[in-house]
């Protein structure tokens, strides 16, 4: 592969404690042909970013991924109380890949009754 440069990274800010999601574990998939293939598993450090690119550079390719956030068992263990089932639980988030130079930035914006995303910086 010729000199790559983008990678993939997340951010997962808590709204509704106004601080980072720490401990939130994050799955990545690749989706081609039908087949949904798990690429890593990942965790937010203290500051709700993952320690390492998730895609890093040696790993990224064009195509469709999935990001899969495990908001109900990092809700379980804030204290915004809830009765369950939780309103959330895993928030998958699909996007393409078209530019190997790129950086493609992930980030999630968590609360207990929603969330919000956008391709970042």
């Amino acid at each position: 592969m010729a000199d790559v440069k983008g990678y993939l990274t997340t951010h997962v800010l808590d709204t509704s404690l106004g601080k980072p999601a720490a401990g939130l574990q994050i799955d990545l998939f690749s989706l081609q042909g039908g087949a949904r293939t798990h690429i890593c598993t990942m965790e937010t450090n203290s500051d709700g970013r993952t320690d390492s690119a998730i895609l890093p550079q040696n790993d990224f390719k064009c195509g469709v991924y999935e990001l899969v956030f495990k908001a109900e068992d990092y809700l379980k263990h804030t204290a915004i109380a809830q009765d369950a089932p939780f309103f959330l639980a895993d928030i998958p988030i699909r996007f393409g890949i078209n530019d190997l130079d790129a950086h493609y930035h992930v980030p999630l914006l968590l609360s207990p009754f929603g969330y919000s995303t956008y391709r970042g910086s």
